[in-house]
């Protein structure tokens, strides 16, 4: 029997790799997406047309659409993966995040909680709501260590106390009402499609441009990144048989300080796309961001031992194919350039206390 599985934020990136993942396996899939800034159906080209895809433009704060949504669409398992998620943008525009970060959530936990509990017996023990939240709600972490699923929160900008406040808003909803929620935890993703505004195309795009690469502080932060075919992959895994109630984990093991991360972009560039000067001359070190965390880094033993989940890039692996993908994908990411987000800097705090 085919499954039908409900993706919330799937013209998103990672969105847009879920889906395309699971359209190419077979599920029946309903996209919802309200479309914002970082929404492109042109990540989804490739199953636009394809039998076992549907799309609709639905904000998630909007409860009568998601209850309409459910019923109509009748899906055996949910990704709620819909948020706002640039920690810059958190900084100078919190209210989107709140909104629907958190808001969102709430009308998607209550939207699935009445369409669960109507179900038969059988559909209602099978099905599964997979609530997608990151890595940063744990904080920072000093030289040493790794988060685990019992690290406990300690959020530092807008954006990440959103996603906590989320988190415990599924957690709440799975001890109060029994309902059947996973929470999965996830690295620096990055990959093919993935919005210029983040460190790896944004780095990519300047750097193709010949304009400067902003660095912040002196490079020094620590992520743990991992490949976004790898987290679709994942996300499968984890709604299909990861426990009710519990949290995974998912890392890729591949920590990096930004500015090396930054150096092997521009070394991959001197050899595919060779200029009159060394693409690492572009680099510019620009005031940090404000309570930017030091270190991220993911222990994923619970994942990789329970459901037998294996990152399958390597950093060295996935940033070059990231990199060629942006040398051969003009098509994709011109228009976001040209019209949408052209590289300026974000997150910036005035000094008399005033967003700038």
């Amino acid at each position: 029997m085919q499954r039908k599985v409900l993706v919330t934020g799937g013209a998103g990136f990672i969105g847009s790799a879920v889906c395309r993942r699971l359209v190419a396996d077979g599920a029946s899939v309903l996209n919802l997406d309200a479309l914002t800034y970082a929404g492109n159906l042109q990540s989804l080209a490739m199953i636009d047309n394809a039998p076992n895809y549907r799309f609709a433009k639905v904000d998630i704060c909007d409860r009568r659409s998601v209850a309409e949504a459910f019923e109509t669409f009748a899906p055996d398992q949910v990704i709620h993966l819909a948020a706002e998620s640039h920690v810059d943008r958190s900084i100078t525009a919190g209210d989107a995040f709140i909104q629907t970060n958190i808001v969102g959530t709430f009308s998607m936990l209550e939207a699935a909680r009445a369409y669960w509990q109507a179900l038969p017996p059988q559909r209602r023990d099978a099905f599964r709501f997979l609530h997608v939240s990151t890595d940063e709600v744990y904080g920072s972490l000093e030289d040493q260590g790794a988060f685990v699923e019992e690290t406990r929160y300690d959020p530092s900008s807008p954006y990440s106390a959103s996603k906590a406040a989320a988190d415990h808003l599924v957690s709440a909803w799975a001890r109060t009402y029994g309902f059947p929620a996973v929470i999965s935890n996830c690295s620096n993703n990055y990959g093919p499609y993935h919005f210029p505004e983040k460190l790896i195309p944004l780095i990519i795009l300047n750097a193709i441009h010949g304009k400067p690469l902003p660095v912040y502080g002196a490079g020094a932060n620590v992520r743990d990144w991992l490949y976004v075919d790898d987290h679709a992959r994942a996300l499968d895994v984890i709604v299909t048989r990861g426990r009710i109630g519990e949290k995974y984990n998912v890392g890729g093991r591949n920590e990096r300080r930004n500015i090396d991360v930054v150096r092997r972009i521009c070394t991959i560039l001197d050899e595919l796309r060779p200029a009159a000067r060394r693409h690492d001359s572009l680099i510019s070190y620009v005031t940090d961001r404000p309570g930017h965390d030091l270190r991220y880094a993911i222990d994923a033993a619970k994942l990789e031992r329970e459901l037998g989940w294996r990152a399958h890039e390597t950093f060295e692996s996935g940033i070059e194919k990231t990199v060629r993908w942006y040398l051969d994908n003009e098509w994709w990411w011109r228009p976001l350039r040209d019209k949408v987000y052209t590289g300026e800097r974000l997150g910036v705090i005035a000094e008399a206390g005033t967003m700038a």
